[in-house]
């Protein structure tokens, strides 16, 4: 249970302690993780539609995502929207995403992450809006793991240097992912994962053609805008259930 909770100390805010440092020591748990910050921003979405409505309780679920994570993931979209926009060569925009201030591009990124994430929540039944939040809580978190296999490290040190599932965390993690879906009663599961799949193959793709690799802010992008993917993706085909 070390790596469970290894996976919790790096992927929540929770004083979870980590004996060590090593972010990919837990990934196999990811989707596990991912799953349980859906269920609680899910959960709060719930309890705050009947008293407030779909839209604003889709704010509140999106918000808890946000505050759980501590903004782990948001803060690598922001943060690659900005080396995506700079002009130069690789080692510039390399320097840009390394600059903790948000630029113009990241702050759009992140207005229209939002955006998209709460509308398609409330245009979801609640339950079938606590379903897509786990959903995309688990496939989120697996598709990091499929970015972080298909990319070497563009740096020689930092969390993309650190990350590196393996095979058998990756078939651990997809076991998990699957297993989330099936309780949770989601018959779209194949479709939601393409979508999780598709984005890994395009930030991998970014990743590797733009910046020689993955970094910790690529394999937080690639989270955020598979959550994205894969609320849209149910949305489209009927709601989660």
């Amino acid at each position: 249970m070390a790596g469970l909770a290894r996976a919790f100390s790096f992927l929540t805010v929770l004083p979870v302690p980590r004996p060590e440092h090593r972010a990919d020591t837990g990934a196999a748990w990811f989707p596990l993780v991912g799953a349980a910050v859906g269920a609680a921003a899910g959960g709060l979405l719930l309890l705050a539609e009947p008293l407030f409505g779909a839209t604003v309780a889709a704010v509140l679920g999106v918000g808890a995502l946000v505050v759980l994570t501590g903004g782990l993931h948001q803060d690598g979209l922001a943060d690659c929207a900005d080396g995506l926009g700079v002009r130069g060569d690789r080692a510039r925009r390399l320097e840009v995403m390394r600059d903790p201030s948000t630029g113009a591009f990241g702050a759009l990124a992140l207005i229209g992450w939002a955006l998209l994430l709460v509308t398609a929540l409330g245009s979801l039944e609640r339950e079938e809006a606590f379903g897509a939040l786990v959903a995309a809580g688990a496939l989120g978190r697996w598709s990091c793991l499929l970015h972080g296999i298909a990319t070497p490290s563009a740096r020689r040190d930092g969390l993309g240097a650190a990350f590196l599932p393996t095979p058998w965390a990756l078939a651990v993690a997809t076991v998990l992912a699957a297993a989330v879906l099936a309780i949770v009663g989601i018959a779209e599961g194949v479709a939601a994962a393409a979508a999780a799949a598709a984005v890994a193959g395009v930030t991998s793709v970014w990743a590797r053609r733009t910046l020689g690799g993955r970094t910790g802010d690529t394999i937080g992008a690639t989270v955020a805008l598979a959550e994205v993917a894969i609320v849209l993706t149910l949305l489209a085909f009927g709601g989660s259930g």
